[in-house]
């Protein structure tokens, strides 16, 4: 079966005052956006399982550890980690450790989580 890896912050872990979040965007909304981008994984017939981060030192390790564990066909790394400016490094380190990690799988990014299948079928043949 194929295996699907979306990573992206804790919805609890964004900054909800950062001005390129949508006005009124909160934890419960980005939550079940993150809920339905998975369906849509599963709904391909696909696997589908997230590696919720912390915005601190901590992301990279976790991503490596899932990685670790699991043999994924591609990895998703969602908008809220590799947009917003102050993100930078922490969207570096997590691309650096998926590439260490598993240096074989393909990684792919979404604009938005209902788009991770779409994102993921880019690059799952």
């Amino acid at each position: 079966m194929t295996r699907i890896l979306l990573v992206g912050l804790e919805p609890e872990a964004v900054d909800y005052s950062d001005p390129a979040l949508p006005p009124g965007m909160n934890a419960a909304k980005i939550q079940a956006a993150i809920d339905r981008g998975l369906k849509q994984i599963t709904d391909r017939g696909w696997q589908a399982d997230s590696c919720l981060v912390q915005h601190n030192a901590t992301a990279a390790p976790a991503v490596a550890q899932r990685l670790s564990t699991t043999a994924y066909d591609c990895v998703v790394i969602g908008a809220g980690v590799r947009l917003p400016p102050k993100s930078l490094t922490l969207f570096e380190a997590i691309v650096n450790s998926v590439h260490k990690t598993a240096p074989n799988t393909p990684i792919a990014f979404n604009t938005e989580p209902e788009d991770s299948a779409a994102a993921a079928a880019r690059w799952v043949k």
